[in-house]
């Protein structure tokens, strides 16, 4: 059949299966929103207040999901606004299709108005990037971008089109989705090798990152720990691939990582690393990182192995399709005495916190027992991402998003509009401070413009708290430009733009705020004042060896 490039566009949407898209219209891109517009029963289209947001709630749809995130942005500052949230999603190995469109062909390297190559701009962050000139190509390269974009270690492509090829007419034969087999790429020799280190160990730790959520290997990485009988610790990245009220379970590890996870990571004698990259904020200082322990490697990208920390053994592959295997060639294993060292050490060590006042671990903690620990949480970047990641058990895998890679400030709520869209039966809370907050709060209007059941919660220090607590540790109290006392009213804000707001400063009012949120049914902002010096703690200074954790209580002996 004959169609424009505009409609071959939509045409290939729904042919990947797409229901949903994320973006803001102008000049350039008229012709694919045109035809949107008379597909709009079959796509529906979130128009976001900000490219930035578009970008952002599409990741939050993928990661929520499993399926390709997909927004759309016209050329120069609409595209450029986009590079954020694709930066975003490249981090943290989000499927996310960016579709922008230029100026016409003739019109490109003039620097012709609103014309920028966006391709080029998003060549470090993108897993690949398009600029289509000839309509002829355009379905096929529609097509590639979503294989590329969901397969091996997912992650972003762009897609950018000039206005010519989506007024122009060709040949159009839909195609059907060809799904590629997971494959490995280790050998029998290698396999052996790992079984041989895993039977041979006698404290064994599971270090969990985002490719065990992302290969929806949750089922595989249990039995796994049953099987080595191990401790398991997790990424950011890694929340809710292994239930976090399993007796097994010790936390997170690394900077704000529990002393139970740190200590015992570094007390190992064989560390197996699964779907994980070994960031700097996980592993301190690398020559000092699990220095008594062999290392075992399981992750998709080769790339990955060996780049940060050295394996003494490696299997390469989707890590779900690897563990099948793994499970198949290991026998049932005791450790008794590691495990009874471990649990010592999470009696010894829990994470704790000052509840004689509001502080924000108590509003998760409350949050998570509202919710019986079923809600979506979406998080900005900051304390109140690590108080997040430490106080609410994620039981289940894609209920925790948060910008790991990049630590993107402004991210959770469109993320967390994208991901209400894509699971509309979860409760979606945004955990946000107030310095985050304020970069895309005008998402707010596009939650009101749809009504979509948000709950966005402002923890609001007035302070930019991660980095006034640096400040206070490393800096001698010199708060350089991070005090935000001044006269703005998030909650005014939040009804300007067509929410609820509830502002709470007492313990006592945070359950009945989260219940009355939960049973409105539309988008809700909950406020809440904590004092500014609150602290995230455990914490290991950067670049320091994980085993010189300290929480507060140190630091008080210190100074006595």
């Amino acid at each position: 059949m004959q169609l424009t490039g505009s409609e071959i566009v939509v045409e290939c949407l729904k042919e990947q299966g797409v229901d949903t898209v994320f973006g803001y219209p102008g000049g350039t891109i008229l012709n694919i929103y045109d035809t949107l517009y008379k597909h709009s029963d079959e796509i529906r289209h979130i128009l976001t207040s900000h490219e930035q947001g578009a970008a952002h709630a599409a990741d939050g749809y993928a990661r929520a999901t499993g399926k390709v995130g997909v927004c759309m942005a016209t050329s120069g500052p609409g595209a450029t606004n986009l590079v954020t949230g694709i930066a975003t999603a490249y981090m943290d190995s989000v499927p996310v299709v960016a579709i922008t469109a230029n100026v016409t062909l003739p019109m490109l390297g003039k620097d012709s108005f609103q014309e920028v190559d966006i391709a080029g701009v998003t060549m470090p962050i993108t897993k690949h990037g398009y600029i289509v000139k000839n309509v002829e190509e355009l379905a096929d390269t529609i097509r590639r971008a979503f294989t590329i974009a969901r397969s091996g270690r997912p992650g972003p492509v762009l897609v950018d089109i000039t206005k010519d090829v989506t007024a122009a007419v060709c040949e159009y034969t839909p195609k059907p989705v060809e799904e590629k087999r997971k494959v490995y790429r280790y050998t029998e020799e290698e396999m052996n090798q790992v079984v041989e280190y895993i039977q041979s160990a006698q404290k064994p730790y599971i270090y969990l990152g985002g490719g065990a959520v992302i290969s929806e290997a949750c089922d595989e990485v249990a039995a796994f720990a049953e099987l080595i009988d191990a401790p398991v610790c997790d990424t950011l990245m890694g929340k809710g691939a292994f239930d976090g009220r399993s007796p097994r379970y010790t936390g997170m590890i690394g900077m704000h990582g529990t002393k139970t996870s740190n200590l015992g990571v570094s007390q190992c004698d064989l560390l197996i690393a699964l779907g994980a990259r070994f960031s700097d904020r996980v592993i301190g200082n690398p020559k000092k990182f699990a220095e008594n322990a062999r290392i075992v490697h399981i992750d998709i990208d080769a790339a990955e192995i060996n780049k940060n920390i050295r394996a003494d053994a490696s299997l390469v592959g989707d890590l779900r399709t690897v563990l099948q295997e793994l499970n198949k060639c290991l026998t049932k294993q005791e450790h008794g005495e590691w495990m009874r060292m471990i649990a010592d050490l999470k009696t010894k060590y829990p994470l704790k916190y000052d509840d004689s006042q509001l502080s924000c671990p108590y509003v998760i903690e409350t949050i998570d027992k509202v919710t019986k620990g079923e809600a979506l949480i979406t998080t900005d970047v900051g304390q109140h991402q690590m108080w997040a990641a430490q106080y609410y058990r994620y039981t289940k895998p894609r209920t925790f998003l948060s910008s790991g890679g990049l630590g993107t400030m402004g991210y959770g709520l469109g993320a967390c509009i994208g991901a209400q869209l894509g699971q509309p039966d979860k409760i979606c809370v945004n955990i946000a401070g107030d310095g985050c907050f304020r970069m895309n709060m005008n998402e707010l209007a596009t939650a009101s413009r749809y009504n979509i059941p948000i709950i966005q919660v402002v923890i609001n220090n007035h302070v930019l708290g991660m980095v006034r607590q640096w400040q206070t540790l490393f800096y001698g109290k010199r708060y350089s430009q991070t005090v935000l006392s001044d006269k703005v009213d998030f909650c005014k804000v939040a009804e300007g733009l067509g929410c609820e707001a509830i502002r709470v400063t007492a313990k006592e009012e945070v359950q009945p705020a989260i219940e009355k949120a939960i049973a409105l049914k539309a988008p809700v902002l909950i406020e809440c004042i904590i004092p500014e010096d609150d602290k995230v703690f455990p914490m290991v200074p950067a670049g320091a060896p994980l085993v010189e954790v300290f929480d507060g209580d140190d630091l008080k002996a210190k100074s006595e």
